[in-house]
């Protein structure tokens, strides 16, 4: 098991769990609308399926939203 971080949020997952299977694992609903930074760095949407996390990661779950105008 990994101890890792989600958005400020302690969790624990299985070692080894891909990027992919970790949105999979949070819920998230548009995984398309969302972009990943792991420890400070985004994870190329690509890379998702490859990219693995390890203990002591911190992921940060990002979600753009379209704006009106002021």
């Amino acid at each position: 098991m990994s101890k890792i971080s989600v958005n400020g949020k302690a969790q624990e997952v299985e070692s080894s769990i891909s990027i992919a299977e970790l949105i999979k694992l949070n819920n998230v609903a548009q995984p398309s609308m969302v972009s990943i930074q792991l420890n400070g760095q985004f994870v190329n949407r690509d890379d998702f399926d490859s990219t693995t996390v390890s203990d002591g990661d911190e992921l940060d779950f990002l979600y753009f939203m379209g704006g009106g105008s002021l």
